[in-house]
């Protein structure tokens, strides 16, 4: 790659691919500089570090997981919503479990917008339940963490036992749409 090509975007792009394939721990600047064809002080000019490489990559990440989720839950209410919500998030994570492995799970100043954005999808996945206020956000840290749980697990190969996991995700699904129902 020409130097003249390189820009903060497309370092991003670089550790994306360079984590897609090779997993988080080989996230380095030197691992990136490398793809990039050029000396890892290059990369300077772009980030300023390899925790601004990974705020930058949590930004992106978690811009593609709402690009999904987003289209997913539009038109839909109730269980309906919940459980294309519940579905987009588990496909993305079981599609790019170490892209998603990368994600600072943290509340950070640079992905402030990126978090907010999801946030907004998740509380109108739950709009149709009639939750508002701390209950609405409750609710939603629970629906998310059911989903990442699930998915991080599944990605991992944690599930060990002959059961259908499509199965074993249906009944999460059920759990959460029915302690919503419980909550009108």
């Amino acid at each position: 790659m020409a130097r003249a090509a390189l820009s903060q975007e497309t370092v991003v792009d670089l550790a994306v691919a360079l984590v897609d394939e090779s997993g988080p721990e080989a996230l380095t600047l030197s691992a990136v500089a490398a793809r990039a064809g050029v000396a890892t002080p290059s990369l300077y000019k772009h980030v300023r570090n390899l925790a601004e490489l990974r705020e930058l990559l949590s930004v992106r990440i978690i811009d593609e997981i709402s690009d999904e989720l987003g289209p997913a839950v539009l038109g839909r209410s109730g269980e309906e919503a919940v459980g294309a919500f519940m579905d987009a998030w588990r496909a993305y994570v079981t599609r790019h479990p170490n892209r998603y492995a990368v994600v600072i799970q943290q509340p950070h100043p640079s992905m402030r917008t990126a978090g907010e954005r999801l946030m907004g999808i998740m509380l109108a996945t739950l709009r149709g339940y009639g939750l508002a206020d701390s209950d609405a956000i409750h609710t939603a840290r629970c629906m998310r963490a059911a989903a990442h749980g699930f998915a991080v697990l599944e990605a991992s190969g944690a599930f060990g036992l002959p059961e259908r996991l499509d199965e074993s995700y249906d009944l999460l699904k059920h759990m959460i749409v029915a302690g919503l129902t419980a909550l009108r």
